[in-house]
């Protein structure tokens, strides 16, 4: 097959840009080449000479020898009417942007087919995993029934800094932003909502349905207690922020939230900025796909996959939806969670739907069992209350250890 030359026009030169500009001059088997490249910040210093920036989308937007739009800026809202003018003028897309995937997903599709352009957005899911490709040609014909994993690099550094090296949230979390992994507002990743978009956006390749990112239930890790943390070291586990979503019973659900790990569980394994995603099918069994999730140079990489693909005419083909299964979404589901917290008011054994036990001790309680998806939301905006998803752990035996005494239910 015969590759094209590509001319790409670049919007932003912050950490991935840079990183898609150095694996593209390293790379030689990618026909492409950046002709311009539009900033925000007028008089900053670059690595590039000045002649190839410019300060006015149209010098992009506007210019017929551009086949190619790279769209790699921040703000969700430019980005989309970036993303619809290109289209419109009849260039092809590449961007990793999750948030204004997740939250323009029917618009994206429609755009796609309306104007015969692509939109293609690898570098927006889990970094360098190449996973929205595979759902799309790997699993277009296996009945999927989840998909979950790790989403989120720089959670997943901070949890892993807590835990092997005992640093506290607030040391790790710096940690995380001074490498680059998370952003000085780390609101998006900490509370969740960076892995919601992203898992938004996988479950639109993976069951064929667009939802929009509210619809979904995320719990996020900044309430995650030093209690927390004693306990799962002492039933030797870990705690990873985990993505998920399944099919049961002809719908669809889906899940943001911190859980509990066996040691000896395949995601206890990926540490620091690395993602992890599961995806289990009626035929294929279960499939990991483990990679670097945040960095310059992984999202970069896939940025450069997409730009490769469209060299040869690659584009989404939505198989799942096309298929026409169009199954409803639902939060009507149970969880089984550990909640500790202070006050002895905030949470109590009628708030379960199955009340397994509660313990005190050291002026902190825990309390847990089986509680409703909204249960979970409710509790998640109490600053005062830490939820995590249990595993299967006998939590009777920890609090022997600690000596605690039973809360009466």
């Amino acid at each position: 097959m015969k590759h094209k030359k590509l001319k790409l026009g670049v919007f932003g030169f912050g950490c991935v840009g840079q990183g898609l500009y150095h694996v593209l001059n390293e790379t030689h088997g990618v026909k492409a080449e950046i002709k311009k490249i539009c900033v925000k910040t007028h008089n900053k210093k670059r690595i590039l000479d000045q002649s190839v920036f410019t300060y006015d989308k149209n010098d992009i937007l506007l210019d017929q020898e551009i086949d190619v739009v790279v769209e790699l800026i921040d703000d969700a809202n430019a980005a989309f009417e970036i993303v619809k003018t290109a289209l419109q003028n009849g260039k092809h897309v590449v961007t990793a942007n999750k948030k204004m995937i997740a939250e323009h997903l029917t618009e994206i599709y429609e755009l796609q087919q309306k104007y015969n352009r692509a939109i293609l957005y690898e570098g927006a899911v889990c970094g360098s995993i190449p996973i929205l490709r595979n759902l799309e040609e790997y699993y277009d014909n296996d009945l999927i029934t989840s998909i979950e994993g790790i989403f989120n690099g720089s959670t997943n550094y901070i949890l892993t800094k807590v835990f092997e090296e005992r640093k506290n949230y607030l040391e790790a979390l710096k940690g995380a932003q001074d490498l680059g992994f998370a952003e000085s507002d780390p609101t998006l990743d900490v509370k969740a909502f960076d892995p919601k978009f992203k898992l938004t956006i996988a479950i639109a390749h993976t069951f064929g349905v667009f939802l929009k990112p509210e619809e979904i239930i995320n719990v996020g890790i900044e309430k995650i207690s030093p209690l927390d943390l004693k306990y799962a070291r002492e039933n030797n586990l870990t705690i990873k922020l985990v993505a998920r979503a399944y099919k049961k019973a002809g719908k669809i659900f889906a899940l943001v939230a911190p859980q509990f790990i066996p040691a000896d569980h395949m995601l206890a394994s990926v540490r620091n900025e690395y993602n992890a995603v599961l995806v289990e099918g009626a035929f294929a069994e279960k499939q990991v796909f483990i990679g670097k999730g945040a960095g310059s140079y992984p999202t970069g990489s896939a940025v450069l996959s997409d730009i490769s693909a469209l060299t040869y005419d690659y584009r989404y083909e939505y198989k799942k939806f096309a298929q026409g299964e169009g199954l409803p979404f639902s939060n009507n589901a149970t969880v089984d969670v550990i909640s500790s917290f202070l006050k002895e008011s905030l949470v109590s054994p009628k708030d379960f739907e199955n009340f397994k036990g509660g313990y005190r001790g050291n002026g902190h309680q825990y309390m847990t069992g089986t509680i409703t998806l909204n249960k979970l939301k409710e509790w998640s905006e109490w600053d005062e209350v830490s939820v995590v998803l249990a595993p299967q752990v006998n939590l009777e035996a920890f609090a022997k250890k600690e000596k605690l005494k039973c809360v009466e239910s």
